[in-house]
């Protein structure tokens, strides 16, 4: 847990909330989901290295090896010199330590554990191949369809909520008759609409990086391409489906506020499901903000205010204890957010989802 104060204030904070039964198996996987994502993220360090370094990584984890990834390797040596004095340059040179930890867990949550990774760990090596390997200087790449983007937001978030969902099952509710199938479905969209939200509000950034998430398929048929979107004064085009993709999001996250509906009732879930309130509503709000500006302009970084941010934390913790209370919070903010979402243009957009009000 002193490792996940550090390289993180505000999942700390949801950890700190959820039973004492599966705390240390999900705080073991975000650290070392967290190691991998600042590997791929070390720019000062050649695409290639880092490619084999998060392969060697990924093999140590898988197979529990915690002594064969930083000992005596002039590579991971390199990146660790890389790294800032920094709460991640801590966590890489202390990987040993939680990968060792994770061994201890029961077969169940080591597999979990190791299923988890992998599938984040693949969407981190294709997101290097894709958008980093032999890509020119000024050169902005994008996802070529909507199916690359769906897998992408699974492979580094959706898996994120079948796993954390299996942990839940098995330690908090095993007994419990429930909908499993649609459960998980829930859960998986829960973790996508996060990462939507990010790669929405993310959309400037990201084309400074030479990454477009935004599929280029989609972008032609609105006669824009990956680099036009530099211009916020092509937000006009591109509005009704980015705002389409608002309300996607949209959509997935008030799945995971049917998902924490969905899951049986006790005590110990009461806490579990506290700690998943916050992501759903600063989401949602964040969605609204978006839905307010030209998402376009690079001057202008979207964020929800600290001081929200800490009614959300206050407001959960006091409508908790109210039947139904929730579920009227969930409510009201989809509310709003629909109302700033919505688009009523007419555009080429993608097939399925939003429609939910």
């Amino acid at each position: 847990m002193r490792l996940l104060k550090e390289v993180s204030r505000s999942f700390y904070l949801t950890m700190r909330v959820l039973p004492r039964s599966l705390r240390q198996q999900i705080s073991a996987a975000y650290l070392l989901a967290r190691a991998t994502d600042t590997i791929a993220d070390t720019e000062l360090i050649p695409v290639e290295v880092r490619l084999e370094v998060l392969q060697r990584l990924r093999t140590a984890i898988l197979a529990g090896q915690s002594s064969s990834f930083v000992e005596g390797d002039s590579e991971v040596w390199a990146l660790l010199q890389a790294q800032e004095e920094t709460s991640e340059k801590t966590l890489l040179e202390n990987i040993g330590e939680v990968i060792r930890r994770v061994e201890k867990f029961s077969a169940e949550d080591r597999a979990d554990i190791h299923t988890v990774l992998e599938t984040i760990t693949e969407g981190q090596l294709m997101d290097l191949k894709r958008f980093v390997v032999g890509r020119l200087p000024g050169e902005i790449r994008a996802l070529q369809s909507e199916e690359e983007l769906d897998q992408y937001t699974y492979s580094v978030a959706g898996c994120v909520g079948e796993f954390w969902t299996r942990l839940c099952r098995r330690h908090l509710y095993p007994r419990a008759v429930i909908d499993e199938e649609k459960l998980f479905e829930n859960a998986i969209h829960f973790g996508k609409g996060l990462q939507l939200v990010n790669i929405l509000r993310d959309l400037p950034a990201d084309l400074k990086n030479g990454r477009c998430y935004l599929p280029e398929k989609s972008l032609q048929k609105l006669e824009l391409s990956a680099e036009s979107l530099k211009d916020p004064e092509n937000y006009p085009f591109l509005r009704a489906y980015y705002k389409w993709y608002l309300a996607k999001a949209l959509f997935y996250l008030q799945d995971g506020a049917r998902y924490l509906e969905d899951t049986p009732g006790c005590w110990r879930t009461w806490l579990m499901k506290l700690g998943c309130t916050w992501p759903i509503l600063i989401g949602a709000k964040t969605l609204k903000l978006l839905g307010e500006t030209n998402p376009l302009d690079a001057t202008r970084r979207v964020k929800v205010s600290r001081k929200e941010v800490k009614a959300i934390l206050f407001s959960t913790i006091l409508r908790g204890f109210i039947p139904g209370a929730w579920k009227d919070l969930f409510e009201e903010t989809f509310k709003e957010a629909h109302r700033s979402v919505v688009c009523h243009s007419r555009t080429v957009l993608p097939r399925e989802e939003p429609s939910k009000d």
